[in-house]
């Protein structure tokens, strides 16, 4: 499918929000995209644990997404070889047009009537893996600073039958809100009681290098302040590791470059059973899957992870191989299978 021209729209109004209300949390308000600029421009609001407004892209939904097993559940489990693996969904959301800017708008509608859908929906999504008598947790939502209608983690945690301090070991794709900001409380202190944190060494030095991220446009600057709050309240439980490194036994990292300089998912690997986790590398699995080259902004280099989604979805469908990340609708597992320039994504 060919690439789109850029599409220059009205950039979005961006407000800063007054002093006052929880310093540690950071959320997506108002967002002014400006293509080809690839980082998103969004003012960090100074949120308090109960705002509840309205994300002008990021429309929320009204409901966390259902599983087709059970409509109340926000978990789906399988056995992967010798391991249980759990995908928890904190919450949802919509995205709006603006955030894909070098896709023109009619593009993106002609792509949803394809499907017969009307939104550009995305889950919050965390991974919980129990194998060889550990457990680790890969991301932990962006609590409630999306509103409402996210921070369900501690409910789904709860559903799966694992308490905060069962975790051994938490580990972070990337550093960015909607899936760190639930490692820490509103105060600042680390959820996960017991819980080594492990994040990538590239990831570690670019949020927690104030001289990189200070000039950089809204919001990271502020995302860059959530990053380094839930790196302090982790202290010595910090593990930095490479690209491709041990997160623990039977977990590897798995380096997809192009979202944040340190970016990255996993592969479990268990006897002859293995599972990928694409970390943020898709956003809107009903976009970015049947069309591989639209890119969305808060990739920080949007070129690099187009080719890096292309070449993961290559791979996957060549190989079958099970995956998941960690904005995929409904607590699900996938398959990725060809379907003429791009892919469609079905559950095994």
């Amino acid at each position: 499918m060919p690439h789109q021209e850029p599409h220059h729209g009205q950039p979005l109004r961006m407000r800063k929000r007054g002093e006052g209300g929880d310093e540690i949390g950071v959320m997506f308000h108002d967002l002014r995209i400006t293509a080809p600029q690839h980082l998103p421009q969004a003012a960090p609001a100074t949120p308090a644990e109960t705002a509840t407004r309205r994300l002008p892209v990021c429309h929320a939904m009204l409901a966390w997404p259902r599983t087709e097993e059970d409509p109340m559940s926000r978990i789906a489990t399988r056995t992967i070889g010798e391991a249980d693996v759990t995908i928890l969904t904190d919450g949802s959301t919509d995205f709006g047009a603006a955030l894909f800017p070098a896709t023109r708008p009619e593009h993106i509608t002609a792509l949803l009537e394809r499907q017969g859908i009307d939104k550009i929906a995305t889950n919050f999504n965390a991974v919980l893996i129990r194998n060889g008598g550990r457990t680790v947790l890969c991301d932990a939502g962006p609590r409630n600073l999306f509103g409402p209608t996210c921070g369900f983690l501690p409910e789904a945690m709860a559903e799966a039958g694992v308490a905060p301090e069962d975790v051994d070991v938490l580990f972070a794709t990337h550093l960015h809100p909607d899936h760190i900001a639930g490692m820490i409380s509103a105060e600042g202190a680390a959820v996960f009681p017991r819980a080594e944190l492990v994040v990538r060494r590239d990831e570690h030095g670019f949020w927690s290098d104030e001289s990189q991220t200070a000039p950089l446009p809204d919001p990271i600057p502020g995302w860059a302040q959530l990053a380094r709050a839930v790196l302090a309240a982790y202290g010595d439980r910090l593990r930095l590791i490479g690209p491709e490194d041990a997160i623990a036994p039977g977990l590897t990292a798995l380096p997809l470059d192009g979202h944040t300089p340190g970016h990255g998912g996993w592969r479990l690997s268990s006897g002859r059973a293995q599972l990928i986790h694409g970390g943020d590398i898709i956003h809107a699995p009903a976009l970015q899957a049947i069309d591989p080259e639209i890119g969305i902004a808060f990739d920080m280099d949007m070129d690099r992870a187009r080719v890096t989604r292309k070449r993961l979805l290559d791979e996957l469908a060549t190989d079958g191989a099970l995956f998941t990340g960690g904005h995929y609708l409904r607590p699900a597992f996938h398959v990725a299978v060809r379907d003429g320039s791009g892919y469609r994504l079905e559950r095994p």
